[in-house]
């Protein structure tokens, strides 16, 4: 998708003094007779929970209740190691106790952002409940990821789930199953079995080939499922890495620090495991944005995030190690495209239904259809915006190479209808 490429959030963050939740400890006076469980837990005697996400922009949106207040909207992330409120503004209600200023840093063109800590929080989410929970609360929503996305988003977490639990991620039915690590088992029809590492909280594959000139080139990736695209590789981690002859410059998304540029191409093709796909659209960060911000142990080439996974069925187990791919094959068939019109969208107003060009491409289709930077869009192919999410508008507008497309703008008070004829650009 386009609406937002990619999040990732990459928090090298130290909580000094702070008690890491996930961990059983003493409770104060019980001489270690009894003990409070910290962190994420099945509520009662469950095994499993089944918990519903909304997929928008191909990020994993999952409520989340806090402090039996307020119902929030998390980015789950397997990227990012403590559980980020992005809108402060979204927990004022609950009152939450904030005790340290903290700054966190991640990739992005920005600076580090300054942020607090919170402590004794209770979060629930379906059949889990996580009580004295620790949240990293930023002093102001300087990311606009509800713009961007098209819908509420308040904060991002990851890691709190996926090292407790194996998390299966059922992305036709917009569901997550979560199921205590002692009560999964394993069997073939669940799919083929991959081993992973997990390296700083984070989940790595070298399941990956690149498929181009006739050779193949082994990578270790990175698995986010806090990024919307299908592959990120970055030029500057190896020789394997080569760019696309075609490029085009783009704005790829947002991450902890701010916007991340670089160009979009084409490669041949990756077997991911024995799935091979072709013709796959790739993000190219510059180094700014991405490679000068990990850290020097970090040996990654690149990332593959959820348009790619959500072609699956996936099963990640932290604890044995592993990943479970079990191909969705009406999906397996959709071809990688990416927006053919050259605008970027960013949502505002009532319900976040209104929908303004932040960009145009120069010498794009939306150029020369004569859109401009502050334009509203109010109609797409006779269909009002007020009926569309964000990711309709996009998935209207990379689809159908040549078509034509109809759009009622608002510009300073005037309507305008123009026609976009899309062009697969890469």
């Amino acid at each position: 998708m386009k609406a937002l490429g990619w999040i990732v959030v990459t928090g090298m963050l130290i909580l000094q003094g702070i008690t890491y939740p996930g961990h059983a400890q003493k409770k104060a006076g019980n001489s270690g007779k009894s003990r409070e469980l910290f962190g994420f837990q099945l509520v009662g005697k469950r095994k499993a929970v089944t918990v519903p996400f909304e997929l928008h922009s191909n990020l994993i949106l999952v409520p989340v209740v806090v402090n039996h207040r307020d119902t929030l909207r998390f980015i789950l992330d397997t990227g990012v190691s403590s559980t980020i409120v992005t809108s402060p503004e979204a927990i004022k209600g609950s009152s939450p106790l904030l005790i340290r200023k903290v700054m966190l840093t991640g990739v992005g063109e920005g600076n580090s952002l300054s942020a607090h800590v919170s402590i004794n929080n209770t979060l629930e989410m379906g059949g889990l409940v996580s009580r004295r929970q620790n949240m990293v609360v930023l002093e102001e929503d300087v990311l606009d990821l509800s713009e961007y996305v098209g819908t509420p988003v308040h904060g991002i977490f990851g890691y709190e789930i996926f090292h407790r639990f194996v998390v299966t991620l059922d992305f036709h039915h917009r569901e997550l199953v979560i199921t205590r690590p002692e009560d999964y088992r394993y069997k073939r029809r669940k799919g083929d079995l991959y081993p992973i590492t997990i390296e700083d909280t984070k989940p790595f594959t070298s399941v990956v080939t690149l498929l181009a000139d006739g050779r193949e080139h082994p990578i270790k990736v990175a698995i986010d499922t806090g990024a919307g695209h299908a592959l990120l590789l970055d030029k500057s981690s190896s020789n394997s890495v080569r760019l696309p002859d075609k490029l085009i410059r783009a704005q790829l998304g947002r991450g902890l620090n701010g916007v991340i540029n670089g160009d979009l191409g084409r490669i041949e093709g990756i077997r991911l495991g024995r799935f091979e796909l072709a013709n796959v659209v790739a993000s190219f960060p510059d180094s700014l944005s991405f490679g000068a911000k990990l850290s020097s142990g970090d040996s990654r080439q690149g990332n593959i995030g959820c348009e790619l996974l959500r072609r699956f069925k996936v099963t990640i187990n932290y604890q044995d190690k592993y990943m479970v791919l079990k191909p969705v094959r009406r999906v397996m068939k959709e071809k990688f495209e990416h927006d053919m019109s050259g605008i970027e969208l960013r949502a505002g107003g009532e319900n976040l239904r209104s929908y303004i060009v932040s960009h145009v491409l120069d010498d794009s289709p939306a150029h020369k259809a004569g859109l401009e930077e502050g334009d509203v869009l109010l109609f797409v192919n006779e269909k009002p915006i007020t009926d569309m999410s964000i990711s309709d508008v996009y998935r209207v507008l990379q689809k159908g190479d040549g078509k034509d497309v109809g759009v009622l703008l608002r510009r300073n008070g005037s309507l305008i209808f123009t026609r976009i004829t899309l062009r697969r650009m890469i």
